[in-house]
């Protein structure tokens, strides 16, 4: 029996990499956007209300570049 082995190039494993991270980021900043929420439906001060929104729209919109990277990165295989 013969057995194929494929060789991954090194901008192939670069490109791994950096997906593996993304993926990681966004895990990490979804985790951060429910915490905001959760803080967000607990709290009654305005200011801190305030500060959950800003700080949620943030996340946010971290959370759409980090998806918008991946997409793009897997586009590029």
């Amino acid at each position: 029996m013969t057995q194929s082995v494929r060789k991954s190039s090194p901008r192939r494993d670069a490109r791994e990499a950096e997906r593996q991270e993304l993926m990681s980021s966004l895990a990490h900043t979804r985790a951060l956007i429910n915490q905001a929420y959760g803080g967000f439906n607990t709290a009654s001060d305005g200011d801190l209300i305030e500060s959950f929104v800003f700080e949620i729209n943030s996340l946010q919109a971290r959370y759409n570049y980090l998806l918008r990277r991946v997409k793009e990165l897997e586009g590029a295989t």
